[in-house]
């Protein structure tokens, strides 16, 4: 029959001759790379790492890079023990600090020389006694609460009391009710442990430590990246089960939908094989899989199985009807299941290809982003979309050659039953494509987009909640940031600036260290600062200790030498200066890690550096002057400071941000040029592109002030989701379009392509969406905060792009195609 050829190229002809002409070599070599496949997914690995997740291109990142070694921070795991009820001076909530002090400290992993507690020797007191100064460390030697037979006093606690006193540690190491103390602990430079720091062990250790000294009177509380990971990956263990859910209840629907369920089982099984594909391919080229991209494998089923779905309903048709049908009395002849293949094949090909490469290109644009872990999250969607062109346009089509209706005839027969079951529904949605409707149904997308880009401005660039996102907010680590944040003045959320000047600036240069001084009081009087520390405010304590501790003296001294004396008895494992001076750090301490405050204290060190004319891009300061001293001596001189941002887990999401709102812009529009380009090319009209690409804009938009409204911010973990959103969502409208074309081809109006159109594959649209976006809906009961947020991301997506496929796609193709493109001068009332 002719109209079983229709859109049947010479590509599509030769490609069906070589795929069904050889069917059974097709099983043998996909059962063999099944199995190889099977073997290296199974080797994959969890791999988690810190500079995975930040833009190391970027320039803050350059700082925390070149300063690493000296000053860390940025991956650090903060510990508190604290006492349930009252203070911490008894002898048991000692003997557990020691403890977990040592324990911590002795992590492999745990940088010893920058671990700083109340029990290491680099937390020291000074005191201005009659004769100067005296010091020594917060916890005297004779206090040893584990020692057996020793039994503290309160004179000891006393001592101890006075010691954090003078210390000035009170908020920072000890808790500002005494109810507890901290353990600092930064990881040693991931590049100094061949294959990286092993994060999740680092985790376990973190939580054994907690189980082991945590009890009825003390309460241990653990923040930090590697902790995140752990609880993260931990998390991320129920994502199997997920998976095995979805995976059932989809199986389930397609059941229904198909009434067979040897033919749901098959659809499901070359879901799998592509997902088993990736994972196995993923192992082949060296990477793991992070705990932040565990739900890459879902998006690579949940596009299995919608393109499944198109190819199973376009069997069906062709094995039952002939490919058409319209009513009872119009229902073309079967086909035997070979031909039926072949016929479903040689169909979806061309629409199949275009929406699936429209998927890859929009993974592949999220490689604009320069951070590692997105970089992944691209190639392993791509991988697995790419490889979706063999398993649902090669594979399942001549799985289904072989495998065939119980009972054709019976089958046939409830089908006729059933075909005009939903016709009302047809005929219903066929008024869209009127000039009238379709007209009025514009006008409402329109306004629905104009409200999507007004409100979805108020989405954050960034985290927009306190705490970390990816977890529940009642997540134990949640609540341990906040029991912290509550106790003590400082938290994990910090942002380092780096002061770059000459060799011993912080003793030959009054003019550098008063800059660094200004810049200090800058940021503390900005919103959401809770602490600064740097070496220029603990030098004038030191000066007014030397001078009787005066607070007129509080000041930093002009003289050189007065200066020296106020700065030389700081070592480099305080924090506050490098080696030789050249590099003196100030670290912000924030109240939380919003993106709108880290904005703010990022602004107001810009601010400050270019009215200050101490930035200079590009350079590292420090080590230009001290290669002209070496030169010429009189480049000592120099009183330059080049204020770097920035290190600190602040700093580092600063980079993120700044990197994810850079690219945001770029990414869609490429996504979006991309999918036009490939739908000109397949359909070779305008108007029809446009039809298809409004839709996905609309619910773009949409998609943001759904985020705006969720408090959901735009992120490494989200951005991803934009390009899934378009790439995914054009696949409905592509399929649509693609047989009303057919039918347009032949001179029908748009009223009846779009009839017919719905008949055949209106059902596998709505289908898939609802059955994708019920798998997803899943997600909201996961332990993870950021996969249940990706389940409704992902459902209104697969939904709202549904729906926009249905309804805005004939109403804008009435507008926009011209008549004689669209059949106008057929009869184009509603078919009956």
């Amino acid at each position: 029959m002719e109209h079983q050829r229709q859109g049947q190229g010479p590509f599509q002809r030769i490609a069906g001759t070589i795929v069904f002409g050889n069917r059974m070599l097709v099983l043998i070599v996909f059962a063999l790379l099944t199995a190889v496949m099977l073997f290296f997914a199974s080797q994959l690995r969890v791999d988690a790492g810190f500079k995975k997740q930040i833009p190391l291109e970027h320039e803050y990142m350059q700082t925390f890079l070149d300063y690493e070694q000296e000053f860390g921070g940025a991956n650090r795991v903060l510990i508190a023990v604290v006492k349930r009820e009252g203070d911490m001076f008894d002898q048991s909530f000692f003997q557990v600090f020691e403890n977990v002090s040592r324990d911590v400290i002795n992590i492999s992993e745990v940088d010893d020389a920058r671990t700083r507690s109340l029990f290491t020797p680099n937390v020291r007191f000074v005191e201005v006694v009659e004769d100067g100064f005296a010091g020594g460390n917060v916890i005297p030697d004779t206090f040893a609460p584990n020692l057996p037979g020793v039994e503290l006093t309160e004179d000891d606690f006393d001592t101890v009391r006075s010691n954090i006193v003078k210390a000035n540690i009170l908020g920072r190491l000890v808790a500002r009710d005494w109810s507890g103390a901290m353990i600092w602990a930064d990881l040693i430079p991931e590049d100094s442990v061949p294959g990286g720091l092993d994060y999740q062990k680092v985790a376990g250790e973190l939580e054994a430590i907690r189980q082991q000294y945590e009890d009825d009177e003390h309460t241990i509380h653990i923040i930090g990246f590697a902790k995140v990971v752990g609880d993260i990956a931990d998390g991320a263990r129920s994502v199997v089960v997920f998976f095995a859910v979805t995976v059932l209840l989809t199986f389930l629907l397609l059941w229904g939908y198909t009434r067979s369920a040897r033919h749901a089982a098959i659809g499901i099984f070359a879901a799998v094989i592509a997902v088993i594909w990736t994972l196995g391919t993923l192992r082949m080229l060296g990477f793991g899989i992070d705990p932040m991209n565990i739900l890459t494998p879902f998006l690579v089923f949940a596009i299995g199985v919608s393109h499944g779905v198109q190819m199973i309903n376009a069997w069906i048709n062709e094995r039952l009807f002939g490919g058409e049908i319209i009513d009872a009395s119009h229902a073309g002849e079967g086909r035997d299941k070979l031909s039926a293949a072949k016929g479903a094949f040689a169909k979806l090909l061309l629409p199949g290809s275009v929406a699936l490469a429209s998927d890859i290109v929009g993974f592949l644009t999220i490689l604009l982003i320069p951070i590692q872990i997105i970089r992944e999250l691209a190639i392993t969607a791509s991988i697995g979309v790419a490889l979706i062109i063999l398993t649902n346009l090669v594979l399942l089509p001549v799985l289904l050659s072989f495998i065939d209706f119980a009972h054709p005839a019976r089958s046939r027969e409830k089908a006729l039953l059933r075909i005009g079951h939903f016709d009302r529904f047809w005929h219903f949605l066929t008024r869209i494509s009127q000039p009238g409707p379709a007209l009025i149904a514009i006008v409402i997308a329109l306004a629905l987009g104009g409200f999507g880009a007004i409100y979805g401005q108020k989405m954050t660039v960034g985290d927009s909640e306190a705490g970390v996102p990816e977890l529940r907010p009642e997540a134990r680590f949640n609540q341990d940031a906040e029991a912290i944040t509550e106790r003590f003045a400082l938290g994990v959320d910090s942002i380092t600036i780096v002061a770059e000047a000459r060799p011993d600036a912080c003793t030959l240069s009054y003019p550098a260290m008063e800059l660094i001084d200004r810049l200090g009081w800058h940021l503390r009087n900005v919103e959401g600062v809770q602490q600064v520390l740097h070496l220029p405010m603990a030098a004038k304590i030191v000066n007014a200790g030397w001078n009787d501790g005066s607070i007129r003296w509080r000041v930093l001294p002009r003289n050189p030498d007065n200066l020296r004396v106020a700065t030389q008895g700081f070592e480099t494992d305080s924090g506050l200066l490098n080696a030789d001076c050249s590099a003196i750090p100030v670290t912000a301490f924030l109240a939380d890690h919003k993106a709108e405050t880290i904005t703010r204290v990022v602004d107001a060190v810009k601010e400050f550096r270019d009215a200050n004319e101490a930035w200079y891009p590009g350079v590292n300061l420090r080590e230009q002057l001290a290669e002209q001293a070496a030169e010429e001596g009189q480049f000592f001189e120099s009183d330059a400071v080049n204020l770097r941002l920035a290190t600190g887990n602040a700093g580092v999401m600063a980079a993120t941000n700044e990197r994810v709102s850079a690219a945001r812009w770029p990414m869609m529009g490429y996504v979006y040029g991309a999918v036009v380009l490939l739908c000109l090319l397949a359909f070779r009209s305008g108007g029809a592109t446009l039809a298809i690409i409004v839709p996905l804009v609309v619910v773009s938009l949409l998609a943001n002030a759904l985020m705006a409204f969720m408090s959901i911010g735009l992120k490494v973990n989200t951005l991803p989701v934009a390009a899934l959103g378009v790439g995914i969502g054009v696949d409905y409208a592509i399929y649509i379009y693609s047989r009303m074309k057919e039918f347009l081809d032949r001179g029908m109006s748009l009223t009846e392509s779009y009839f017919r159109a719905l008949k055949l594959t209106g059902t596998a649209v709505i289908f898939t969406g609802l059955t994708l976006a019920v798998g997803v809906g899943t997600w909201i009961f996961s332990a993870l905060q950021f996969q249940a947020d990706m389940g409704v991301l992902l459902s209104f997506f697969f939904l709202m792009n549904m729906v926009g496929a249905i309804i805005l796609l004939p109403a804008l193709l009435r507008w926009l195609v011209r008549p004689k493109r669209i059949g106008a001068h057929a009869h184009d009332a509603p078919p009956h």
